[in-house]
């Protein structure tokens, strides 16, 4: 298959040169048989641009399908975008991050359509003026502004097939009159996110196998309203409001699980339960920005001040039910655990820019945030045992109760500088730094815990940051660029991972939360080549420090106090994990063939990750793990791996009239070393077919065709402990999408601004 591939990239490449020379001996011919094409994608100071609005084949497409296509972008989740194969991106819209969690992101980009969008910019190494959060890298859609009064819009119904059915709609209006501006939108859905699993871990004596099916039933409601008005001919005020709501009620895990182990006597015995879980969840997340800009001066000189406030709500209520057979397989008793948690997050936020511009091409920037927050979390467990399949409780026996009331309060003051210079035509730089102050307080309040030191707990983490940024950008000439880019940024935890709860899988087996997580850091060097905007390569280094993952520690659990559990448990625990380096080679092209017949967008490269991290023991409890003969058992990874990484996305314009397109899809990623193990190898193959009539756009979509886009984790450990994890989202799918776009299309769009709180809201993922 690799050969095939590479065989398939070199054609291509060949082809493309080949198209070029016979494109240079055109030029020779009549004025009719020219035609003249933008510059579809090019490298520009420190991002990279892609002009969808030159670009065949936008119309009728998703903001997530274009982004899909984008040279640089890839995702293989169908949830998460990743810039040059790693690390996933944060969504900027006209330099304004979105403000909603990750699955309500990605639901809305589905849902909203690509007709108004202008560039894409992809920013893989983000400046000082960004915000910390974004070290990962930012995707930037620019919304085309157009000039004329009146009112215009789109509405889109879609429906998709996969092991279950679902649909969405969207509806989205402009308005503009003189001085004011209006846009809305109004999105939603309903689906069920199916995923089968195989659960696979032990030991050299014992094996512990779940297998089964989760089901997550969705519902999503939301919106936005933007009103932009222009106070004087330099001055603008603007209003934002999001709100989005998710409900997800009835969401089951269903595993049978078989546990073989030997006795007290060595004998092997094995032992069959049934995980049967029910979950009713629903969030809402609503904030509200305020924006004053002022134009100081002809060259492009502004001030930017903001205030916002953002309040996140998200109440979950589980029950975790563990059936134990007999060897006739017939129920004998069971446990019950239920579990209420509760989040709410509460933001007030502030931001100023002051950006100033000289003749002689250089420009100034300083700037400063304030971010308050709090996050309340009453998390409240009750254990109960009983006696049949009815869930009847054992009589005179009460549950056993285990609460947490975690709060946290977090105060960021941050500022930054930037210089900026354009020595020539051909020579470019920037220069910056943040200096950020975080004082961070977490008590945690647990009246139940057996262990009287862990009632009670105050975690108090106060540190600061200096965060240096250098970008260059060299046109040798008119066909090639080369420019070099470092950043050292943060990853401060999401609000979800310092909440110190339990998420149960099966009865011994459950993700667990950690309030002791620090920040991480994250240093990038970028060096870049392009030839004629069309071929580029990219060199990356990235160094992770303390990097924030998920680790699993199985084994018997052996307490602060010596006392040795006796079952094995498996724990997915959410801490700082060691250092972790990856280093890239990304050869890509990016061209339109054939008078614009055939749109190619391929990259392939290697990547190599060295992991170096060590775990034995639990953060939040001061647990250790140990083997049946009281053996310490630590977790570590400390593999080396090198995988290729393939995308190719191309679009084949099927008539002269630019009404039919073909798209044809493919990406393949090489297995590759994680923290959770070996990720094993994922691809897939994505067909499509649209037609443009008028103002309608009718679409169908085949994603995974082969149904190849599995994922699969091994993890050996020298002390004889492994952990296998096979999990299926049934990402095969069919897609049907209708599209109408009505009214004036030259309305204006409203001024879209960046939120004081982007950088908060981004934590609520």
């Amino acid at each position: 298959m690799k050969t095939t591939i590479l065989i398939a990239a070199i054609f291509f490449s060949g082809l493309t040169f080949a198209q070029e020379k016979k494109q240079d001996t055109l030029k020779t011919k009549s004025i009719e048989g020219v035609t003249l094409t933008k510059q579809v994608f090019k490298k520009q100071s420190d991002r990279f641009v892609y002009d969808v609005a030159a670009s065949p084949g936008a119309k009728g497409n998703t903001t997530f399908d274009l982004l899909k296509q984008t040279p640089l972008l890839s995702t293989t989740d169908d949830k998460t975008l990743k810039i040059v194969g790693k690390n996933n991106a944060l969504i900027y819209i006209n330099g304004r991050k979105t403000n909603m969690d990750a699955e309500s992101l990605t639901q809305f980009l589905k849902n909203t359509p690509a007709e108004n969008i202008q560039k894409i910019e992809v920013i893989t190494v983000p400046g000082s003026e960004y915000q910390v959060e974004s070290s990962d890298g930012i995707i930037n859609i620019i919304l085309k502004k157009k000039m004329s009064d009146g009112t215009s819009g789109n509405m889109r119904m879609s429906n998709t097939q996969n092991k279950y059915n679902a649909n969405s709609a969207s509806f989205s209006v402009n308005y503009r009159k003189d001085k004011l501006g209006i846009n809305a939108n109004l999105s939603g859905g309903e689906n069920i996110n199916p995923q089968t699993y195989i659960l696979r871990n032990g030991t050299d004596k014992m094996q512990n196998e779940s297998v089964g099916d989760i089901d997550d039933p969705n519902k999503n409601l939301g919106g936005y309203l933007n009103i932009d008005y222009q106070l004087t001919e330099k001055s603008n005020l603007a209003l934002s409001w999001n709100s989005w709501a998710n409900k997800s009620y009835n969401s089951t895990i269903d595993l049978y699980n078989t546990l073989i182990q030997p006795d007290k006597d060595g004998v092997m015995t094995t032992k069959h339960t049934w995980t049967k879980n029910k979950e009713d969840s629903r969030n809402y997340n609503n904030s509200v920005n305020l924006n004053y800009e002022i134009k100081l001066d002809s060259l492009g000189s502004k001030f930017n001040a903001n205030a916002a406030y953002l309040n996140y709500k998200r109440f979950q209520f589980s029950n975790n039910n563990t059936l134990v057979y007999d060897n006739q397989n017939e129920i004998t008793t069971g446990k019950t655990i239920t579990q209420n948690i509760p989040q709410i997050i509460n933001n007030f936020s502030g931001m100023v820019d002051y950006i100033q511009k000289f003749k002689n091409d250089f420009t100034f920037s300083v700037g400063g945030n304030f971010n308050k927050t709090k996050t309340d979390n009453d998390t409240q467990n009750y254990n109960y045992l009983f006696v049949n399949e009815q869930g009847e409780h054992i009589p005179n026996v009460q549950p056993d109760p285990d609460f947490n009331h975690f709060i946290y309060d977090e105060n960021i003051y941050g500022a930054y500088l930037t210089l900026e210079k354009k020595f020539s035509d051909k020579f470019s730089g920037k220069v910056g730094a943040r200096y950020e102050i975080t004082n961070s307080l977490g008590t945690a309040d647990s009246p139940t815990h057996e262990i009287e030191s862990q009632r009670h707990q105050r975690i108090e983490r106060n540190y600061n940051n200096l965060l240096p940024y250098l970008s260059f950008n060299y046109a040798i000439n008119d066909k090639n660029n080369v420019s070099y880019s470092f950043s050292s940024r943060m990853r401060r935890p999401s609000f979800w991972e310092l909440n110190p709860v339990r998420n149960y899988i099966t009865d011994f087996n459950y993700t667990q939360n950690n309030p002791f997580v620090k920040a991480s850091s994250t240093y990038n060097q970028e060096l870049t080549y392009m030839y004629k905007n069309s071929y580029f390569l990219i060199l990356n280094h990235s160094y992770m420090k303390d990097q924030i993952t998920q680790v699993p520690l199985q084994g018997y659990v052996k307490s602060v106090d010596g006392k040795i559990g006796d079952q094995n448990v498996l724990r997915y625990i959410r801490t700082n994990f060691g250092d972790k380096q990856e280093m890239s080679a990304m050869l890509g092209i990016q061209k339109s063939l054939f008078k614009q017949y055939l749109t190619l967008n391929f990259n392939a490269g290697v990547q190599h990750n060295i992991n170096n991290g060590t775990l034995a023991q639990d953060p939040t409890t001061g647990d250790t793990f140990v083997d049946k003969e009281g053996n310490p058992l630590i977790y570590r990874n400390n593999i080396k791996s090198t995988s290729l990484v393939i995308t190719s996305n191309n679009t084949i314009r099927l008539d002269k009239k630019k009404t039919w397109f073909l798209g044809v899809n493919y990406f393949y990623v090489d297995k590759q070393q994680i923290e959770l193990g070996m990720l094993k190898n994922l691809m897939s193959l994505d067909l499509s077919i649209k037609k443009n009539w008028n103002d309608w756009t009718f679409a169908v979509n085949l994603n995974d065709v082969l149904r190849t886009n599995v994922v699969e984790i091994e993890d050996y450990q020298a002390n004889g402990n492994y952990n296998y994890i096979k999990n299926d989202m049934y990402r095969r799918s069919v897609n049907v999408s209708i599209t109408y776009n009505f009214g004036n299309q030259k309305v204006k769009k409203v001024r879209d601004i960046e939120s004081a709180s982007d950088a908060i809201k981004n934590r609520t993922r």
